[in-house]
């Protein structure tokens, strides 16, 4: 029996702007209404009409939906199968991270909302990570679980059974990061309790909405460079920081600003031991002049769990190969800087400030003299390490 085709209705900053259909070759169709004119994204040029992708959903839709726990959990609650991204993009999607939404056709059945709904009913957020949408209530300045309408400035990031200090470990990084490159560089965030799940979360602040709930535009590296999810996910990792660098010089309304940032950035997930910056850990941002590299987030230091066996190599190649942490030197990290097309004078510069930075902010990493706290001191232990070998006079 042939299943039939299903259709979406896209949504940008609220207004219907297209449709998103499967075809009978198996893939899918996106169509600009005719009298709309914005592009929405970056491989969606609104000069073109249509745009197809050949086999299953078109990557930057596919890259909306999320992975891990939460997909697990919508999955489950609509009686959906997971690897159905259509179909759960047309029961979730209709508010999803950045300016898109996807929305099924009154005649879908899956626009009725199954009784027992997942987290975030109609709205979905991309990763791994178990998290959710949650507000501020200002009457008890409690964070609460977001509804599906109304506004959803933050997202709640929780520990996992199998990594219970992960909160911990991205509090201790972002805030790290953000005395080395500065608070403006890294996305807005705090720990704090989930009420009526009565459990701690880094709560970020989304940098996709504005202070009065208006959408941004915002693209993820992977949606940009079209690469499939993957069954595995895998398709985030199927890229090098060269190629990530291209996306910022052909699409930034800034690209020499932003060029630089993106070095020093990873030379400072480097020295924390970031080492699963993939594609889907940058992002193309609106702003007044246009689509800039956005704040950092999703920052971990693996090397606290290698010996757990979690990889201590880069998430993408540099320089053709993909090296672990332990293998970067101060001259592979200068010879990207240069290969992307940064000054001898930039990169020097960019190595001096760090190295200032560095110095006074490993000053406020736990202290290892505590060997009460075997996490403090592994942490320090590798950020102290990874300055003195990366910033090396």
């Amino acid at each position: 029996m042939t299943r039939e085709l299903r259709t979406a209705k896209i949504s940008f900053k609220g207004l219907l702007v297209g449709s998103l259909e499967e075809t009978a070759a198996g893939g899918t169709r996106f169509i600009y209404h005719e009298e709309y004119g914005e592009t929405i994204a970056c491989r969606l040029p609104a000069e073109r009409k249509e745009h197809e992708w050949a086999s299953g959903l078109h990557p930057f839709f596919q890259h909306l939906g999320p992975e891990g726990w939460l997909r697990e959990q919508q999955a489950r609650v609509a009686h959906i199968a997971e690897e159905d991204d259509f179909g759960l993009l047309l029961r979730y999607g209709a508010d999803c991270i950045g300016a898109v939404g996807v929305l099924p056709l009154a005649s879908e059945p899956s626009s009725a909302a199954p009784a027992n709904e997942a987290p975030n009913p109609g709205r979905t957020i991309s990763g791994v990570q178990r998290k959710m949408l949650v507000v501020n209530e200002e009457t008890t300045r409690a964070f609460r679980p977001a509804a599906a309408t109304g506004p959803a400035p933050y997202i709640a990031k929780f520990n996992s059974e199998a990594i219970p200090t992960l909160v911990r470990n991205e509090n201790l990084s972002l805030r790290w990061l953000a005395e080395v490159l500065g608070a403006d560089e890294v996305t807005e965030f705090r720990v704090a309790q989930i009420a009526e799940l009565d459990e701690i979360a880094l709560v970020v602040t989304r940098f996709d909405r504005t202070v009065d709930g208006q959408k941004l535009r915002a693209e993820d590296f992977a949606q940009i460079l079209c690469k499939p999810r993957g069954a595995d996910y895998g398709g985030k990792y199927e890229s090098s920081y060269e190629e990530a660098a291209e996306v910022i010089r052909s699409h930034s309304a800034r690209p020499e600003i932003d060029l630089a940032r993106f070095f020093r950035r990873l030379i400072a997930f480097a020295l924390v031991a970031n080492g699963d910056a993939h594609l889907k850990n940058f992002t193309l941002l609106e702003r007044p002049e246009g689509l800039r590299l956005s704040p950092a987030y999703d920052v971990v230091n693996v090397g606290v769990y290698a010996r757990d066996g979690v990889s201590q190599q880069l998430a993408l190649a540099l320089g053709g190969e993909f090296l672990t942490l332990e293998a970067l030197t101060p001259k592979i990290l200068q010879a990207f800087g240069e290969r992307i097309g940064l000054s001898k004078a930039t990169v020097a510069g960019s190595f001096r400030d760090l190295r200032s930075k560095a110095r006074q902010a490993t000053k406020n990493l736990p202290n290892p003299d505590e060997g009460r706290d075997p996490f403090g001191v592994d942490y320090t232990e590798i950020v102290r390490n990874a300055c003195l070998r990366l910033l090396e006079e």
